[in-house]
């Protein structure tokens, strides 16, 4: 019985190395891309330049007068700058990281 038991694990651990590729860069490749994809939706949602663009000429705290919307608009056009260049950083951090999860593999045979 010991010994059918150590064919049988024996063979689920070469079977398991020979599909580690094959997962690694089919399902577990979707997988990260959809958790890079929610990582990026996430920093999106948290920056929303969108937001800020919407609302880029609508004076803020209710301060109607031209100092008001000219203080305003300065402000959010700032917002907006700085929101957009940390939001391309985040996709290209994104990206990296999904490029790290890909060229993983390689990394570690060209090691061994």
């Amino acid at each position: 019985m010991n010994i059918i038991i150590l064919q049988r694990l024996l063979a689920e651990f070469v079977l398991d190395i020979i599909y580690f590729p094959v997962w690694w860069y089919t399902k577990g490749a979707i997988h990260a891309w959809r958790w890079c994809f929610d990582l990026l939706r996430n920093g999106n949602a948290n920056l929303a330049p969108g937001l800020w663009l919407a609302n880029l000429f609508v004076p803020m705290y209710g301060q109607f007068d031209l100092q008001g919307r000219i203080i305003s608009f300065l402000m959010r056009l700032v917002q907006i700058l700085v929101r957009t260049i940390a939001l391309a950083v985040w996709i290209v951090l994104c990206l990296a990281l999904f490029l790290c999860w890909l060229g993983l593999p390689v990394l570690v045979v060209y090691g061994i």
